[in-house]
């Protein structure tokens, strides 16, 4: 009788030497390390020229006039007077080895660890495909795209109905959604930003229909966690013809649908400028000052489960969790059918907190992330600004965000080139004992299994 193989019993080759790899490039790492010990000081010169920077970043936002210049200044200057220091010192070459290194590890073990077992995600089954699909467009989303890569014609010769909004008359994405269901569409779709999938996502839910993303949009978010191609907005329509579906969850703010975020505090007051989306840097500028000092904003207070958030700047709230504290700077979730939602919460009261976040990042202690499964924000107004997947809105207070496992019924192309997500953390103590794990003898295998 032929052994059974269990998970855990001899890893593959490769990856043991992977594993065994990493850990070189890590005693590397710590070697270059220990090389530059002899220049203590100047290491520690350069955490303090990054605190500065830091410091320097807080100045240039929380305040006006020459404060903000001299905090700019210093943003810029510190960092550049590190390098020089690091140049004449010799020192620069220990700082590439030991980051050339400690790449080289994280690289392998990596590698490593997708070798060992199979990538974790969200599980997509076989479904016929629709026969009467109608996909709402946004023309002016994205630049264009819809004109550009000509979605419209490509969507009908596949059958599809194609609904183009007409944004002169101020359209409503959640009538015409309801109103092709009521004329027997069986799969909702849109091309557009991720405001106005997030609608449309909403009545698919509510319907039991499934629902499609045409990455028409400008960032498109939901489509990056999706796996869905960014570029190229007409390798969305694949699903029509060869797809398969995706139970996704559904995040839920004061009864409106989101499918990435619902942001409360300083961002969701900037977005509420009319000036915001022709020139956000300006307007962002010219608002912070104001809204970090509490003088333009009502203080908050959130509630995640059972833990109180007091006084936090901002709070962003999202369908599953983000794996880092920077959704807006690209970071991505691993799934979107966890059944929880992320908070992070922010609050940065002076350049000394500024500083330690230059340092320590999203283990700041003015960085708080949570993974609830509901969110209460309150406010001693009656109404607060709240950016809902980009999307300005004021709502009355309290606010409560929940979210809804497994609502959202998503069709997908079979083949997405989007690359399965790889958590930027990595676990050292299995990097460890995969690279030092004795394989089994087979005939100890054959042994243990046998039935005689």
């Amino acid at each position: 009788m032929h052994a059974t193989r269990r998970t855990g019993e001899a890893e593959p080759g490769s990856a043991r030497l992977l594993a065994r790899l990493s850990l070189v490039c890590v005693a590397g790492a710590v070697a270059a390390v220990v090389a530059g010990a002899g220049k203590s000081l100047i290491l520690l010169l350069g955490l303090v020229g990054l605190a500065l920077a830091g410091a320097g970043i807080w100045w240039a936002l929380a305040h006006r006039g020459i404060a903000r210049f001299v905090g700019a200044l210093l943003a810029v200057v510190a960092p550049m007077a590190v390098l020089v220091l690091y140049a004449v010192s010799g020192l620069w070459l220990v700082a590439v080895g030991a980051v050339a290194a400690w790449t080289a590890a994280l690289a392998c073990a990596r590698s490593a660890l997708r070798r060992q077992r199979k990538p974790h995600g969200m599980h997509s089954r076989s479904t016929r495909r629709p026969r009467h699909p109608v996909l709402i467009m946004n023309p002016r989303s994205g630049g264009g795209k819809v004109g550009k890569y000509g979605l419209v014609e490509r969507a009908e010769a596949l059958g599809a109905r194609v609904i183009l909004l007409d944004l002169d008359t101020s359209p409503d994405p959640v009538a015409l959604a309801r109103q092709a269901v009521a004329e027997g569409a069986d799969l909702l779709g849109v091309a557009g930003g991720d405001g106005t999938q997030a609608l449309v996502a909403g009545v698919a839910a509510e319907h039991g229909l499934p629902f499609m993303v045409v990455t028409a949009g400008t960032r498109n978010h939901f489509a990056l966690d999706l796996g869905l191609d960014r570029d190229d907005p007409t390798r969305s329509l694949d699903a029509l013809t060869d797809g398969v579906e995706l139970r996704v969850d559904l995040g839920d703010v004061a009864g409106r649908p989101f499918v990435n975020t619902a942001s409360f505090g300083t961002y969701a007051h900037i977005v509420q400028s009319p000036d915001y989306r022709e020139a956000k840097a300006a307007t962002a500028l010219d608002q912070l000052p104001d809204l970090l000092t509490g003088e333009a904003s009502t203080a908050l207070t959130a509630r995640a489960d059972d833990e109180r958030l007091e006084a936090p700047q901002a709070v962003l709230v999202s369908n599953n969790p983000y794996a880092r504290a920077d959704p807006l700077g690209g970071a991505r979730r691993e799934r979107l059918d966890s059944g929880r939602l992320g908070v992070i919460a922010v609050r940065v009261e002076g350049a000394a907190q500024a500083a330690e976040v230059a340092l320590l990042g999203e283990r700041a202690s003015g960085i708080t992330t949570l993974t609830p499964r509901r969110v209460v924000v309150e406010s001693e107004a009656e109404l607060i600004p709240v950016a809902v997947d980009g999307e300005a809105l004021t709502l009355p207070t309290p606010v409560v965000c929940t979210i809804r496992p497994g609502a959202l019924r998503v069709r997908v192309p079979r083949h997405r080139p989007g690359a399965p997500y790889v958590a930027p953390s990595v676990d050292w103590r299995r990097i460890v004992r995969l690279a030092f794990h004795r394989a089994p003898d087979p005939r100890e295998k054959n042994q243990e299994h046998s039935d005689g």
